[in-house]
């Protein structure tokens, strides 16, 4: 530790603790449009003095800061908040200093209050507000001046005549200086005095114009990553394109052209993002047949990650999908339709890719001089290529694998599911995130990294939007509650965006395999009520798809990465209609679309979780049950925290459900639920306060 020089003036203000900041400031935190940031710290000095603090923050693209004000909550702890309005990045610190006026201001008021002498004290803030006049100028400065002259023994004038008590004070001009002979003290005129040197209007004219000169400021600057809306709230649909043959079954492979209707199919349902597994060239060496199997037919479609061959690589399309032109086709049917498109940007090869011959040494090879394929024990993916990140190339690589993203943003794709970005550099995906979101602020990547916590928290503070998370494999009250209070509750939310998926075409939970209709209706709600952002792989998922390969397994039977399959959307079992209406509740309830509200309630039945949500700033709020036993009815009694619901213990309230339809009146903290899954298995509650006006008595949403 080292001291303070003693030739050098010792900094007298402390500023600590502050939050979020994450890892000192080596990372930003993440907002979306229109969101506060909210920010705290510990300010505080040495002695008595009264302090002043504001937050200081500003866009990059701005030079000079702008300030929200700090305020004192207890214990030397001060908060403040400002608004992000523009996409891109902010910065934001904190600076603190000595107030000698409010200082003055406080103990005059109390030796007023004790009946000491204050004529000289009264002089002294004179000596403070002259001092203030040389950073005030106008109609500021000229009250500032008579206020001075006042409290030096002159007269303050009345306020205006418009009797507005806002308007500043102003003092008589002709007043004495300051140090000149003085009239003879009165009661009147001293009692004068002190009302003008306690008045808030002298208060408010001194705060416009502080004396920072040694002011001491965070010596941090922290960072904003500011997103569009879509990164805080939506719903992702998964599909594979060539599978969009159910209107024609002559059709053994579908184009991109094929699969507007589905696009409407997926708009009627409320989804807000299409998600694209690659739509590239799919090599043919080492193809994989059915069910991942090594035996292939000539026709087998072979899958969709092993990407290349002689039609191209990531900058191509698959010729059996369409073209570039027909891509761009599809994403303006999908904006058409309130959707937008997220493209899978996968960062491997098959052994046909182009980079194969012209880039070698991209890729590792193993002492037989063979490239080593990919593999993840017990599976093997002979047909894709991992990309040798340790390459001598590296420049080279990086800069190719940028360019594909950039090509991508070009047709007009706004969104990227990246895979598996745990097994690519941390410092990769910081220099390629960073290098894009630098001219195109509005772009969001989210992380298919099922993998160790602390990895992937380290990918999203290196700047990915979203997260899959371990939510697929959450599945009871007390795991559900734990997992979520750190992603909601910590310093997590800060900068972690986590994305809810019940499954995905690599992950057909255990779940999902044995729990029936119950169980998909029961993981959905949860998906959807739990995260503002959550997707379903469908169409497998709305018609209840639940065969594993074989027991044990979390792969599909005949899985739609190794074959084209047929859906029939309209079946009556569909979940459609259900999917549909949770859809409708989230667009209608703020409190859904965000993930910072969330509130967890007690339950005496650990079958049954109940969680509250509420939007910022607003009395939308939704009180959600579920049942989490996909086989048998469930019932038992809620403990919900009136005080996170701003509930009055001795007041009914209403709840409406919106998947049901049913009204309850309930009242205190302890009400009764059951719930059947074979008919529902959740209620999602919004809450209808009962308030007593000063007229009568109404409901209110």
């Amino acid at each position: 530790m080292t001291a303070t020089p003693i030739d050098q003036e010792p900094p007298r203000i402390v500023i600590e603790s502050v939050i979020p900041e994450i890892d000192c400031g080596r990372f930003p935190i993440k907002r979306t449009l229109g969101e506060g940031v909210v920010v705290e710290a510990d300010i505080f000095a040495d002695g008595h003095d009264v302090l002043a603090a504001v937050l200081l923050y500003r866009h990059l693209d701005e030079t000079g800061w702008r300030e929200a004000p700090l305020e004192e909550l207890v214990n030397d702890r001060w908060r403040g908040r400002f608004t992000v309005d523009r996409l891109g990045r902010y910065v934001y610190t904190l600076r603190a200093w000595v107030d000698p006026f409010a200082t003055w201001r406080r103990d005059l008021a109390k030796k007023v209050e004790a009946g000491v002498e204050v004529d000289v004290d009264l002089r002294v803030g004179a000596a403070l507000v002259a001092e203030t006049l040389k950073r005030a100028s106008g109609r500021r400065k000229t009250a500032l001046r008579a206020l001075a002259a006042t409290l030096s023994g002159g007269t303050v004038k009345d306020r205006r005549a418009s009797g507005d008590s806002a308007a500043p004070l102003t003092g008589d001009a002709q007043a004495p200086p300051i140090g000149a002979a003085q009239a003879p003290l009165t009661e009147d005129a001293l009692e004068h005095r002190v009302e003008a040197g306690l008045d808030p209007a002298l208060a408010d004219l001194m705060a416009e114009h502080p004396e920072v000169g040694r002011a001491t400021t965070y010596p941090r600057e922290l960072e904003v990553v500011v997103d569009p809306v879509r990164a805080r709230f939506g719903a992702w649909y998964e599909f594979f394109p060539r599978s969009c043959v159910e209107d024609d079954p002559r059709l053994d492979h579908a184009t991109l052209n094929d699969c507007h209707s589905r696009l409407e199919y997926v708009a009627d349902m409320g989804f807000d993002v299409v998600y694209l597994p690659p739509i590239h060239p799919i090599g043919h060496s080492h193809r994989k047949g059915p069910n991942n199997t090594t035996e292939v037919a000539p026709d087998d479609p072979g899958s969709p990650w092993a990407i290349g061959s002689v039609a191209g690589g990531h900058d191509a399309v698959d010729p059996r999908l369409g073209t570039l032109a027909d891509v761009r086709a599809f994403i303006g049917r999908a904006e058409e339709l309130g959707l937008q498109v997220a493209l899978d940007l996968a960062y491997q090869c098959s052994p046909d890719h182009p980079w194969v011959a012209e880039h070698p040494d991209w890729f590792r090879r193993r002492p037989d001089g063979t490239v080593q394929y990919a593999e993840n024990p017990p599976k093997k993916y002979e047909d894709i290529y991992p990309i040798d990140f340790d390459t001598s190339d590296r420049e080279g690589l990086w800069q190719e694998l940028a360019r594909i993203v950039f090509f991508w943003i070009d047709q007009g794709v706004r969104i990227f599911r990246v895979d598996n970005p745990h097994t690519k550099p941390f410092a990769f995906w910081e220099w390629l995130i960073g290098t894009v979101k630098a001219e195109h602020p509005d772009i969001i990547f989210l992380a298919e990294a099922f993998t160790r916590p602390k990895v992937m928290y380290r990918l999203a503070k290196l700047g990915f939007t979203q997260s899959y998370t371990y939510f697929t494999w959450r599945n009871t009250a007390w795991e559900l509650t734990e997992y979520f209070t750190e992603l909601t509750r910590t310093q997590v939310a800060e900068f972690f965006r986590p994305n809810l998926w019940p499954n995905t075409p690599d992950i057909l939970s255990a779940y999902l395999q044995t729990g029936g209709r119950p169980a998909f209706v029961i993981r959905l709600i949860l998906a959807a009520t739990l995260g503002a952002n959550y997707g379903v792989y469908g169409p497998a998922f709305e018609l209840l798809e639940h065969e594993p390969r074989e027991p044990g397994s979390e792969e599909y039977r005949d899985s739609e990465k190794y074959q084209v399959r047929s859906w029939d959307l309209h079946h009556p079992d569909s979940l459609r209609p259900v999917v549909t209406l949770v859809n409708r509740c989230r667009r209608e309830n703020r409190a859904l679309q965000s993930d910072r509200g969330l509130h967890f309630h007690g339950v005496d039945n650990d079958r049954l979780i109940c969680f509250s949500k509420r939007a910022p700033d607003e009395e939308n709020v939704v009180i959600v049950v579920v049942n989490l036993d996909p086989y048998q009815t469930q019932r038992g009694w809620v403990d919900l925290d009136l005080d996170a619901l701003s509930l009055d213990p001795d007041a009914p309230f209403q709840v409406h459900d919106l998947l049901s339809g049913a009204h309850y009146l309930w009242q205190g903290p302890h009400n009764f639920v059951e719930l059947d899954p074979h008919t529902l298995p959740a209620h999602l509650f919004r809450v209808k306060r009962h308030v007593r006006t000063e007229k009568d008595f109404s409901y209110y949403v």
